[in-house]
């Protein structure tokens, strides 16, 4: 069979990549065995901030995230809900990329269920994903191996973390989500209908199904 990998540039903290994730995976159980995505991290928020003023920060981000309502007003899209806890806001980027690597090195499928629990766990239920408390609970809900969330700690899995954002960068994708056909250097940024991700799957399985022949 033919089959096609699609490098995913994302962040757990932006809204638009939870909507990307719904609709790609929507492509990658349709397209069963010929799709494969292959998640990467980008950073929006690369360095830990510190406020001053815990209280007026929260009330702040509050407010901030009245703007996840035009995320959620598209179809298909993630489960949004305006934050409504008292944790927060996140720190940074890099704590929840660090465990959804450390849940990719017990398998495949340990990724695929923590990046899920990751995005479900900040926008619909208001979590702090960039607290090691939070990111642990979570870790521990999805009956990962106790002693693989240490993994999390290696400074090799924040180099592979920081070497994706920069390669990122180097692609020219100046935001996320951005996505790669693998091959390709282009990259599309954005969360685009299922549609366009649909001809652009169509068009790449025609393709390698039938490859030119090459220049003599």
């Amino acid at each position: 069979m033919t089959s096609i990998r699609f490098v995913v540039y994302s962040d757990y903290l932006c809204p638009w990549c939870y909507n990307a994730s719904v609709r790609l995976r929507e492509i990658e159980a349709e397209y069963a065995g010929a799709v494969e995505l292959e998640w990467r991290s980008y950073l929006l928020r690369p360095e830990r901030r510190e406020h001053s003023d815990p209280k007026a920060a929260l009330e702040k981000f509050r407010r901030y995230t009245e703007s996840w309502r035009r995320p959620a007003s598209e179809s298909p899209s993630g489960d949004f809900q305006v934050w409504s806890s008292d944790e927060g806001p996140p720190s940074h980027s890099v704590p929840a990329h660090l465990v959804s690597k450390a849940a990719a090195r017990v398998s495949p499928e340990s990724f695929r269920a923590m990046h899920e629990r990751l995005m479900r766990a900040y926008f619909s239920q208001n979590r702090d994903i960039s607290s090691s408390e939070t990111l642990r609970s979570l870790w521990d809900e999805l009956a990962l191996p106790k002693d693989a969330f240490e993994v999390s700690r290696e400074p090799a899995l924040l180099d592979e973390v920081l070497g994706d954002h920069r390669e990122a960068l180097e692609l020219g994708a100046t935001g996320v989500p951005a996505v790669q056909l693998e091959g390709n250097p282009a990259v599309i940024v954005g969360a685009h209908p299922v549609e366009l991700y649909r001809r652009w799957v169509d068009r790449s399985l025609e393709r390698a199904a039938n490859p030119e022949p090459a220049a003599n």
